[in-house]
């Protein structure tokens, strides 16, 4: 199936699902979002929280949904095969409980997706061997259609049945490998209801931006014509004149007392008006709407101030190397790095295997907290800071440190938008703004009362973002570049969160079939 199958739980459920790899890679699945209380070892991202399962071998997630509502996913996570390797996991209320909004009539999850006219697996090794930027996508699809505005796809085109007046749910999922996109229907407003399994307080748009791994819940009441509308998905294209798939996919709201047309007459569906592919604005706007519902449960005090550069970098060709290895600007090789750290994943044992048992050479826990050399982040940087230090670094945290965290995008190469994940964790976002974020002006700006809670977040073009945490959740937990181009290239870190006091801020056992490597 592409995508693959949803899954419908209720919050409170636990999970056991077993993964038969039939593929002829290595693979894991990370279930996008959960929270995964003490089963680290089920999070899924190869050589962190596991070895990877071997072709033919076969591995058992377990764990439970707790105080999670909305709409999360699941995914590979290893090398670029969550290409083709998703679906939903939607989290309806316990038993008994309802949704903070009136029930929708029906629900529809749509999974943006990003396909390539050949094995991606294959684009991301050549983009490896030349050093130079991975080739861009061919399509996007809604639920593995890319719709009407492609050669020869249309009689497939994804459809979304409506009545006139009912309001509908409609769960959607950034799951493309590389872009951000801006999502629309035609002449119909959406009201935003949750994000990422977190209920927000209400706001109404005409348009949503979507990083990867994000979700957004909206209601949408069919209040037109009766009618057909397109549905549509594009780029937010972010990086300064960096290529990317410009093109548009479709899917269709389609009411079922629009009159049909005579015979041998097509009438296409109402075509939205999409924002620009630069349109920042859009993206700022959209991204500042989102609240809690409620008075939020903000750390005050707080235990780590933690300052995170993200962003590109270059290395120089290494002595001996073909010109054919180093295709990337003037000769280099692209690499990405946060705090100047371009992260490296083991191969022997996976990051938790090592912290639970004590394995030494695996990992040294000397990641910076802060830049190793202030700079203007955002201005022109000079060559000699672009080049990162390759390395297996993570951060310790305490078990219940209050964690502030300040993610700095830099303008090494090009400024872009970074969907900024964080495993095992919700987070809130109390602010994000332009520039380099300057202490003395910019924590004015925080939001203490009702910032919404997320587990990726968009650090904005150029600019940053805060989030704040309880590190309550014992492991290892990678944060990262939900953009899998700049995972490959190093643009993550992992967080050692030790256990607590008791058997409840302990991290459980590794089950007896975790995978070796």
């Amino acid at each position: 199936m592409y995508p693959g199958p949803t899954l419908e739980v209720n919050n409170g459920d636990t999970l056991v699902i077993n993964v038969v790899n039939r593929a002829r890679y290595n693979a894991t699945i990370h279930w996008h979002g959960v929270r995964q209380m003490r089963t680290g070892w089920a999070d899924g991202p190869e050589f962190v929280t596991q070895c990877p399962i071997r072709p033919g071998g076969s591995y058992t997630y377990r764990f439970t949904i707790q105080g999670q509502e909305g709409t999360l996913w699941w995914h590979a996570h290893s090398s670029w095969l969550r290409a083709t390797v998703y679906g939903a996991l939607i989290i309806r209320p316990k038993e008994g409980d309802s949704y903070p909004f009136p029930k929708p009539r029906r629900e529809t999850p749509l999974l943006l997706g990003e396909w390539w006219d050949a094995n991606p697996i294959d684009v991301v090794r050549q983009a490896t061997r030349t050093g130079a930027a991975p080739n861009v996508s061919d399509a996007y699809t809604i639920n593995g259609q890319p719709g009407d505005l492609y050669n020869c796809s249309s009689k497939d085109t994804i459809i979304v049945p409506v009545d006139s007046g009912e309001t509908n749910l409609l769960r959607i999922i950034n799951s493309g490998l590389n872009q951000q996109l801006f999502f629309t229907v035609a002449n119909h407003k959406l009201t935003v209801v949750g994000a990422d399994a977190s209920y927000v307080k209400p706001f109404t748009t005409t348009v949503l931006m979507l990083g990867p791994g994000q979700t957004t819940d909206v209601l949408i009441t069919a209040d037109q014509l009766p009618a057909r509308y397109y549905i549509a998905a594009r780029a937010y294209a972010s990086a300064q004149g960096a290529p990317f798939d410009n093109t548009t996919t479709t899917a269709i709201l389609d009411y079922k007392s629009a009159p049909c047309p005579a015979k041998d007459v097509s009438v296409k569906p109402v075509m939205p008006n999409l924002p620009a592919f630069n349109d920042t604005a859009t993206a700022t706007a959209f991204s500042k709407s989102f609240r809690s519902p409620r008075k939020a449960l903000v750390p005050t005090e707080i235990d780590e101030n933690l300052f995170f550069t993200v962003g590109l970098g270059l290395n120089n060709c290494p002595i001996g190397s073909s010109p054919a290895n180093c295709q990337g600007p003037n000769g280099t090789r692209f690499t990405a790095s946060m705090n100047n750290v371009s992260f490296v994943l083991p191969s022997s044992f996976s990051l938790l295997q090592a912290h639970q048992q004590g394995i030494p050479g695996v990992f040294t826990t000397d990641f910076p907290g802060v830049p190793p050399v202030k700079f203007d982040y955002t201005g022109n940087v000079s060559q000699s800071l672009q080049q990162p230090v390759p390395g297996t670094k993570v951060y310790k945290l305490k078990y219940g440190a209050r964690v502030q965290l300040v993610i700095q995008g830099t303008s090494i190469f090009t400024a872009e938008n970074h969907p900024i994940h964080l495993h095992g964790y919700d987070f809130y976002i109390i602010a994000e703004g332009f520039g380099n974020f300057d202490p003395n002006k910019d924590t004015a700006k925080f939001n203490l009362v009702d910032p919404p809670l997320r587990n990726t977040a968009s650090v904005p073009v150029g600019g940053w973002s805060v989030i704040r945490f309880v590190a309550d959740n014992p492991g290892v937990w990678l944060m990262h570049c939900h953009l899998d181009v700049h995972i490959t290239w190093g643009l993550a870190m992992a967080f050692i969160v030790e256990n607590g006091v008791g058997e409840l801020e302990t991290l459980e056992l590794p089950p007896a079939d975790l995978p070796l490597c």
